[in-house]
């Protein structure tokens, strides 16, 4: 069976326990790793690995010794509850050893929980658990929370009075950092909100964000639209030490300028199309005065400048990266001054 989206949530935080075995997949591994622990917890509880009645193996230990996943299934354990036998790093050479062990189980022995990492449409691993009746397969792909799940890890931090601005800063948050990340910074923000009544708001979430390279980035690009010319050559020098592409802070500035385009064309003013575009919440105060001090002309101009350098960074080109980035950038905040 394949779960996705919130149907896998749901599982992951409350496994059935009669199916002999789940299968994790996917290219991010803290997000594989946050899923299984979270599996695994709801299966035997928080006293299950101090009570032994969770088995642990690698994928290099199974390839070993193919009897350990069969011994760790049919092991009797001294304390009573579930079990499971959990698999890391699975591969797909281990599909038949797997599939052995999943014929051979019955209901009382320890659930078999896999992790494995990008797994591609053929693979015989994944095909194995899909088709399996008594086995689930879960597939984490590259993409952001959804509002449910990241409703539900705020419940599991103690977070329950949002403000609905908070909420949609949140969002926006939980697609800027890694899963690991942003449960750390939900477990910050709970510690923050202790013992206070008033609900989460915006300017809470901004006083525990992280900051992160994106940050960084955006901060540069900032500085390019407030004309302040003179912090580009450090803001860049950091960057550029951080081993920042200059694709990168291209594709960010291309994004800033097409949003302030948007809104210093929106019909309802700057600050409603800001509102309305999907930027960082600790920008959105920025970026609306920013599209009101952009003439329509200038902006074009400077998105037309961007698009030129990015195909030059593209290109074949011997220039140095980083300084036709550079320099782009200032001729861009030269032409608002």
């Amino acid at each position: 069976m394949i779960l996705k989206g919130v149907e896998a949530s749901r599982y992951c935080a409350k496994p059935d326990p009669g199916r002999a075995g789940l299968l994790i997949f996917g290219a991010d591994a803290m997000r594989v790793a946050l899923k299984r622990q979270e599996a695994i917890a709801a299966l035997i509880g928080p006293e299950g690995e101090g009570e032994m009645r969770l088995s642990r193996m690698s994928g290099g230990d199974l390839r070993k010794d193919a009897s350990l996943l069969f011994d760790a299934i049919k092991a009797v354990g001294f304390f009573p509850g579930l079990r499971v036998a959990f698999l890391e790093d699975a591969t797909d050479g281990l599909a038949d050893t797997i599939a052995a062990a999943l014929k051979d189980w019955k209901p009382g022995d320890a659930q078999i929980v896999v992790t494995a990492g990008n797994l591609t449409g053929k693979s015989a691993l994944k095909t194995l658990f899909e088709k399996h009746p008594a086995a689930v397969s879960i597939g984490l792909y590259d993409e952001p929370p959804s509002r449910e799940e990241i409703e539900d890890a705020l419940k599991k931090a103690g977070l329950r009075d949002i403000d609905r601005e908070a909420m949609t800063d949140l969002t926006t948050l939980a697609r800027a950092l890694d899963p690991g990340d942003f449960r750390q910074t939900l477990e910050k923000i709970a510690l923050y909100k202790w013992g206070d009544p008033a609900p989460l708001t915006p300017a809470d979430i901004a006083a525990m964000a992280p900051a992160t390279i994106e940050a960084e980035v955006d901060d540069l690009i900032t500085a390019v639209a407030e004309a302040r010319t003179p912090a580009i050559g450090p803001l860049f020098r950091r960057l550029e030490g951080q081993g920042v592409l200059p694709v990168t802070i291209c594709i960010g500035a291309l994004r800033h300028f097409r949003i302030l385009h948007a809104a210093a064309t929106d019909p309802a003013g700057p600050a409603a199309g800001i509102q309305r575009a999907r930027v960082n919440f600790k920008q959105k105060d920025a970026m609306g005065r920013q599209a009101g001090q952009w003439t329509t002309r200038a902006l074009e101009n400077a998105i037309s400048l961007l698009l030129e350098t990015d195909l030059t960074l593209r290109s074949a080109s011997r220039a140095p990266g980083m300084a036709v980035m550079e320099r782009a950038l200032i001729r861009i905040a030269m032409t608002r001054r």
